[in-house]
C-alpha cells in the first residue's frame, strides 16, 4: 500500500552548532567521563573491590594506597581478549506486535587483543619497626573504559526511506546553496551530501522542495515510496581509555596505607557506521528527467565517521587502615580530570541507479573541532575481611555525580557551551557503583570470584546502566613468579536507535507511518591474563 507523504517545511538554524555535521552532546560526556575498569586479571577477577585491599597494581588506579600495602616490588603485564557480541531487530509500532521493518535479529560480534594492564612498583625498607616502615614508587598503567561494538541489521520496508526522511529534512534550503562550492562552511552536511550525490533532488520547478531517489510523485502532487526496499544499517565502535598513574605509598607501622597518584589520561574513541537502501524491483522506481530520460534507482549508501583523542590530568589520594581482627578499610577521592578533546569527523554518500551515467557520489572535508571538558569528581570507599591468608571479602562503593560535567571552548567564547551544560545538569545525576569480590587460596593457588553494578545516571532513568560477573585464577610460586587468570562478563546493555526521523504525518500531524527504531544489545566476555614478578 502506498501512503501519501506530508511535506513539510523544516524550520532551520542558522547558526554554526546548528549546521555543523557533529555537535557535542551530553552524552558524549557521559562516554569520555564512565570508568570501567579493567586492570590486572587478579583486580578484575575479584570485581574490581579492591579499594580496602590493595598489593596489586591493579588496584593502584581505584586506591592509590594500594601500592603501599605490598611489602616487595613487583612488574606486572596483562594481555587481554575481548569478544562483543550483539543482536539488532526492529521495534515493533503496533499493538499486536507485527513488524513493518527489520523483522529478522541480526547478529554480529567482534575480538580484539589489548593491554589493559602494566606497571612498575619499587618497594624500600627504612628498617624501621614502626612509623614509616616503606616507600613504594611506581609507573602504573590501566585500563578504565572500553568501547567494542559491531551491529548489523537488515530487513524489508515498504513504507519509508531514508531518502524520504532527508528530502523533508532539507526542505527550505536552497538548491544553490547546497551545490555550491562551499557548501559544508554553511549548509547542514548530511543535506549537502545528499543532493550532490543524488539521494535527494527538487522537483516541479521548485528550488527549496526535493524528493527522494526512492520515491515517486504523482499529478496530484502526493509524494509516495516506489515500492519495497532492503534496508540494511551497521556499526563499529571501538577505543579505549587508559590511566598511566605516577605513584608514591607509604606504610606508616602495618596500621595505615597511603598513597598518592599524579594521573594522566588518554583516549581513543572511533565510531563507523553506514545505513543502505537497496529497490528489491528497480523497476518500481521510476524517475522522469525533463530531457524527457527515464532512470531507475537501484540502491543508496550513507556512512559517517567519527573519532575523538583525549589526553587529560588528575590527582587522587588513598587511605588503607587495618585496625585489626581481619577488618580493613579504604577510601580515595580523585580530582575532575581536565581533558583536551579533538574531535574529527566525515559523511559520505553514493546513489547509484540502473544505468550507471546517472550514479552520484559525494564526500564531505573532514571537520575538526578542540576543545576542554572536565569530567567529574569521583569517590571511593572500601571494606574487606580477611580471615589469615586463607581467605579474602570485599566490597565497594564509587560515587560520581555527572551534573558536574563542564564543556569549555578553548577559546574566548565562554557562552558557546551554556546551553550544553545546562542541559547536562538537566539530564545527569549522581551514579552509584558497587563491588565485591572474594578469594580463596588453597596452597600456591587461588579461586576468585567478583560482582559489579553501576546505576544510571540519568535522571529520568531509574535502574542499572550496568552489570557485570566475573571469576579467575591464581598462581603464585615459592620465587618471584605469578600467574593470575579471569574471565568476565558484561551483561547485555539495550539501545534503541532510529536512523531516521518519523516524517509520514496525518492532517492532525499523528504519525501515520513510523521510520524504524531498531533495539542494539550488546554484551561482551573478557579474558584477562596477567604474568607478574615480586623482587
Amino acid at each position: 500500500m502506498k501512503i501519501m507523504r506530508k511535506t513539510a517545511i523544516i524550520i532551520l538554524l542558522t547558526a554554526v552548532t546548528g549546521l555543523c555535521a557533529m555537535a557535542q552532546s551530553a552524552y558524549d560526556g557521559l562516554i569520555f567521563s564512565e570508568n570501567n575498569y579493567e586492570g590486572t586479571a587478579r583486580s578484575m577477577a575479584m570485581g574490581n573491590a579492591v579499594t580496602a585491599l590493595g598489593g596489586d597494581l591493579g588496584a593502584v588506579t581505584i586506591n592509590p594506597a594500594g601500592s603501599a600495602v605490598a611489602g616487595y616490588s613487583q612488574f606486572t603485564l596483562t594481555p587481554a581478549l575481548t569478544i562483543s557480541a550483539s543482536t539488532a531487530q526492529g521495534v515493533s509500532p503496533f499493538t499486536d506486535g507485527s513488524l513493518p521493518y527489520f523483522e529478522r535479529e541480526m547478529r554480529s560480534s567482534m575480538t580484539r587483543f589489548s593491554m589493559p594492564n602494566f606497571g612498575l612498583t619499587i618497594n624500600w625498607d627504612t628498617n624501621r619497626k614502626s612509623g614509616l616502615k616503606n616507600v613504594t614508587v611506581g609507573f602504573v598503567v590501566n585500563k578504565t573504559a572500553s568501547w567494542d561494538q559491531d551491529v548489523y541489521a537488515n530487513g524489508l520496508n515498504s513504507t519509508t526511506s531514508y531518502m524520504g526522511a532527508l528530502a523533508v529534512e532539507s526542505a527550505g534550503l536552497l538548491a544553490g546553496d547546497l551545490n555550491a562550492s562551499d557548501a559544508y562552511d554553511f549548509m547542514p552536511w548530511s543535506s549537502v551530501v545528499g543532493y550532490q550525490s543524488g539521494m535527494i533532488s527538487t522537483f516541479g520547478g521548485y528550488d527549496d522542495e526535493y524528493v527522494g531517489a526512492s520515491e515517486l510523485i504523482f499529478d496530484n502532487g502526493d509524494i509516495v515510496l516506489g515500492g519495497a526496499l532492503e534496508q540494511t544499517y551497521g556499526r563499529r565502535v571501538t577505543g579505549g581509555k587508559f590511566d598511566y598513574a605516577f605513584n608514591v605509598g607509604a606504610n606508616i607501622s602495618d596500621f595505615v596505607y597511603i598513597g598518592a597518584n599524579l594521573g594522566l589520561t588518554s583516549l581513543d574513541y572511533g565510531y563507523d557506521d553506514y545505513f543502505k537502501e537497496y529497490a528489491v524491483d528497480p523497476a518500481d522506481f521510476e524517475i522522469g528527467l525533463d530531457n524527457g530520460e527515464t532512470m531507475y534507482f537501484s540502491q543508496m549508501k550513507s556512512t559517517y565517521s567519527y573519532e575523538a583523542e583525549a589526553s587529560g590530568y588528575y590527582a587522587k589520594v588513598g587511605i588503607i587502615v587495618t585496625p585489626g581482627s581481619g577488618f580493613r578499610f579504604g577510601a580515595a577521592v580523585q580530582t575532575p580530570t581536565i581533558n583536551t578533546i579533538t574531535e574529527r569527523w566525515q559523511q559520505s554518500g553514493s546513489t547509484e541507479f540502473t544505468s550507471s551515467q546517472f550514479n552520484g557520489y559525494a564526500a564531505s572535508p573532514e571537520g575538526e573541532y578542540r576543545y576542554i571538558f572536565t569530567a567529574p569528581f569521583r569517590a571511593n570507599f572500601g571494606l574487606a575481611y580477611t580471615l589469615g591468608n586463607f581467605a579474602v571479602l570485599s566490597a565497594d562503593y564509587e560515587v560520581c555525580d555527572y551534573s558536574q560535567m563542564k564543556f569549555r571552548s578553548q577559546g574566548t567564547d565562554d557562552d558557546y557551551f551554556q546551553d550544553l551544560n545546562n542541559e547536562i545538569k538537566e539530564i545527569f545525576g549522581p551514579a552509584h557503583m558497587l563491588r565485591a569480590g572474594a578469594e580463596v587460596k588453597f596452597g600456591p593457588l587461588a579461586v576468585r570470584a567478583g560482582y559489579g553494578l553501576a546505576t544510571s545516571p540519568e535522571k529520568a532513568f531509574d535502574g542499572l546502566r550496568n552489570q557485570n560477573l566475573s571469576f579467575g585464577l591464581g598462581y603464585s610460586s615459592n620465587g618471584s613468579f605469578f600467574a593470575d587468570m579471569a574471565l568476565r562478563r558484561i551483561f547485555a546493555t539495550s539501545e534503541y536507535y532510529m536512523p531516521y526521523n518519523d516524517y509520514i504525518f496525518d492532517e492532525d500531524d499523528n504519525i501515520l507511518d513510523p521510520a524504524p527504531e531498531i533495539l542494539i544489545r550488546t554484551s561482551n566476555w573478557k579474558l584477562l591474563f596477567t604474568l607478574g614478578w615480586r623482587f
